[in-house]
């Protein structure tokens, strides 16, 4: 039977959520300073949403990973947006730390055909749900969103902090989900070469983490800064997507080249990255390498990247997820000759000198309105302060009055004290004679 669930391209969808009950030393929401505290609304219907991001419109079945800029399930939109392209025939994956619970209770009642659609990337923050007496709430979700078949992966940070806990770590998910957690490898975000965020070399890092097993971490710390300039496709077959905006973006950080809301009922606009990828390396290379947006870069698949093989042999990944995730987008996609490419290359480079240029127009825009707002603030506080002037002039005359009016009783005093005097001298003169 012919598989009707075709990947035919992955989207980073961004959540306007700044808020987090977390506090992560090693988050890049804090390193970025972005953590505003904020949920701000998505400002757009779920049907307004589904119909932006329908199967007709994008050619087909769709991954869609939604991650927050906090955590991302604290919102209250969030989930009706997410039921919408369920029912659409989406997969999608969801980014949490696994503690709002209101949430996995209303996921818990949806139809099954949408659940089994349904992933979750379990994010085990293990000394935060430790010192907020969690650990319990965590696992309880977790099975929960099992126990209704959806797909799990537990995926843990290896900080340096976490070092000695790690046999601590190994016996809790081998008791709760019966295999060691995935691991990712974590970035300082702060520097422009994106660096290992440790303090280890990336030698003793790798071989300090080493005893969970992990494909996922082995793959991460392969290609580690390591440059990738081969043709990209991402900008087509893969785009990053603010969900409140509607902008889309051909990776993280790079060109906007169009807006879901904009002609909704047009085709969207696709530009892929090509050969012009400026990133020191692709940090996120376990998503889009193994979904295959550089055919030419040898990887295994995103499935190899999320699945384990429990100890009662069971899997995290059902069957239809695991399917879904073995694909490679090429499979599904038109690929470009040569000649295609050395044009799109050519294009690729005037975008992002355009872009740069924008931005460049934008930020002195930015800076000419701060500078005019300062100007204006300025000339407020000087129009206040010679407006306090002026009433102070006004003060100072109208008590030079005062005193000049003084100065004049004063005289007049002055003379009747004289004339008082003169007649009480005459009075004297008169007495005597």
């Amino acid at each position: 039977m012919e598989n009707s669930n075709k990947l035919k391209r992955f989207f980073d969808v961004y959540i306007p959520t700044e808020k987090c009950n977390f506090t992560c030393s090693y988050c890049y929401v804090g390193q970025e300073g972005k953590a505003s505290g904020e949920i701000m609304p998505i400002g757009h219907t779920p049907k307004e949403v589904r119909k932006a991001l329908s199967k007709k419109r994008l050619g087909g079945v769709c991954f869609f990973n939604f991650c927050g800029g906090g955590e991302t399930l604290l919102g209250d939109d969030i989930l009706p947006i997410i039921y919408e392209l369920l029912d659409e025939g989406h997969f999608i994956q969801i980014v949490t730390n696994g503690t709002v619970t209101k949430r996995f209770c209303e996921i818990s009642i949806w139809e099954s055909e949408l659940i089994s659609r349904l992933f979750f990337k379990f994010s085990f923050h293990y000394l935060e749900l430790k010192k907020r007496n969690c650990m319990d709430l965590f696992f309880d979700n977790i099975q929960l969103m099992r126990s209704k078949g959806c797909s799990i992966s537990l995926e843990l940070m290896p900080h340096d902090e976490l070092i000695p806990y790690a046999d601590e770590i190994k016996e809790i998910c081998l008791e709760k989900v019966k295999a060691l957690p995935h691991l990712t490898v974590g970035r300082d975000n702060t520097t422009s070469e994106l660096k290992l965020l440790s303090r280890f070399t990336k030698e003793e890092y790798g071989g300090g983490w080493s005893g969970f097993d992990s494909d996922m971490f082995r793959y991460k710390m392969l290609m580690f800064g390591k440059e990738q300039r081969q043709f990209c496709y991402a900008g087509e077959w893969s785009c990053s997507l603010r969900i409140d905006t509607g902008d889309v973006y051909q990776c993280n950080g790079l060109v906007c080249i169009d807006n879901i809301y904009d002609r909704i009922d047009e085709e969207l606009h696709f530009k892929v990255v090509g050969n012009q990828c400026p990133h020191p390396h692709c940090w996120n290379c376990h998503a889009y390498l193994c979904l295959g947006v550089m055919p030419d870069v040898d990887a295994p698949t995103y499935a190899s990247m999320r699945d384990r093989v429990c100890t009662d042999g069971s899997r995290w990944l059902n069957d239809k997820v695991r399917e879904f995730f073995s694909q490679k987008l090429e499979t599904n996609n038109r690929k470009y000759t040569e000649s295609e490419k050395r044009l799109i290359n050519e294009s690729a480079a005037l975008t992002r000198q355009n872009y740069k240029q924008q931005q460049l127009i934008t930020q002195y825009k930015i800076q000419n309105a701060e500078y005019k707002n300062w100007v204006e603030n300025l000339q407020a506080q000087v129009n206040d302060r010679l407006k306090e002037l002026a009433e102070y002039k006004d003060w100072v005359n109208n008590l030079q009055i005062q005193v000049e009016e003084f100065n004049k009783e004063k005289q007049v005093y002055k003379d009747w004290v004289n004339n008082l005097q003169i007649e009480i001298e005459n009075l004297k003169k008169g007495k005597e004679i």
